[in-house]
């Protein structure tokens, strides 16, 4: 603790920013989150042979990959969660209708990338209005999980409006059981480390969540890291409890390759929230593309501010 006391903090976070505080994990989840989306994405869709015989061990914030994004650069993973975490606090709370909007907007906007299903549902949605589309096999893809801390900080104080919520964002364009496992197990981590865990208080949660779900299993880790909401959590389980700190496991997630964005992202997502922003690789914080980590500074205030309100009747999605 003397250690994180005496380290120079970031300028980019807030002035007497405590370590091992409620805000300081907030900010490691979300900017976790970022630095693996953009670290990972130099890799994405890389094989871990095309890797190792490319970088040696992949560990810089070098941009680049198949979208050729500027060093720091993030992808939509980042984006999108800024696009909820936005309609959540212009909403004042909630508002389906509301998300559903600003993932148009953000559509609109010509992101860097969007995922086949993401954009498929958007696009369902500007054709018929509906905030959900109906269940399918082929929506068991992660970028319901990705996107979803807003709803974590938001809700922090309330586990029902947690689980309601988390599944509405995600049946807009990810109706799907797996998908909906993936995307409540990595929030119910998540809330247990904001709220003063540690990864291995989660070890139970993950044991009884594949008692219930075996086939994400990952021990043995079978060593895929594509896209499919069971390969991305077995990646995200294996470097989240197999490695000690931030780094070794964000770097871990990166090198297996494939959808490497997203499992980097998640993987920093747990990392961070266990670690707190004051404990992220400075290197690596001080690269990160400064108007989206701005962004995410001053919205995880606001979304941690509604998230300590005391728990209301739901409103209705």
């Amino acid at each position: 603790m003397l250690d994180a006391l005496l380290r120079p903090q970031s300028s980019l976070l807030p002035a007497g920013l405590r370590p091992g505080s409620q805000l300081d994990r907030a900010l490691g989840s979300y900017l976790g989150l970022a630095l693996g989306d953009a670290l990972g994405a130099t890799v994405e869709f890389m094989t871990v042979r095309e890797i190792a015989a490319q970088y040696g061990v992949h560990r810089q914030m070098i941009g680049g990959g198949w979208l050729k994004l500027a060093p720091g650069q993030v992808t939509d993973d980042t984006t999108m969660c800024l696009a909820l975490g936005k309609a959540i606090l212009d909403a004042d709370g909630w508002c389906m209708t509301a998300v559903a909007e600003a993932y148009v907007a953000w559509l609109r906007g010509k992101p860097v990338d969007c995922g086949n299903t993401c954009r498929r549902g958007i696009r369902r949605y500007m054709a018929d209005g509906s905030l959900a589309g109906p269940p399918s096999d082929g929506d068991a893809g992660n970028g319901a999980v990705m996107r979803n801390l807003p709803v974590v900080l938001a809700t922090l104080s309330d586990e029902a409006a947690f689980r309601s919520r988390s599944l509405a964002q995600a049946h807009f364009t990810h109706h799907n059981s797996l998908s909906d496992a993936a995307t409540l197990i990595c929030g119910q981590m998540v809330r247990r480390l904001l709220l003063g865990g540690r990864l291995s208080d989660c070890r139970p949660l993950v044991e009884a969540f594949i008692a219930d779900h075996p086939q994400f299993r990952f021990q043995p880790y079978p060593g895929r890291a594509s896209g499919y909401v069971v390969d991305t959590l077995q990646t995200v389980f294996h470097f989240s409890f197999g490695e000690a700190d931030f780094e070794s496991a964000v770097v871990g997630a990166m090198n297996r390759g494939d959808d490497a964005d997203t499992t980097a992202a998640l993987v920093g997502m747990l990392h961070g929230a266990q670690c707190g922003a004051t404990a992220l690789p400075r290197r690596w914080l001080e690269r990160l593309d400064r108007p989206v980590a701005e962004a995410i500074v001053t919205q995880t205030q606001a979304l941690l501010a509604l998230g300590q309100r005391p728990p209301t009747p739901e409103s209705p999605p």
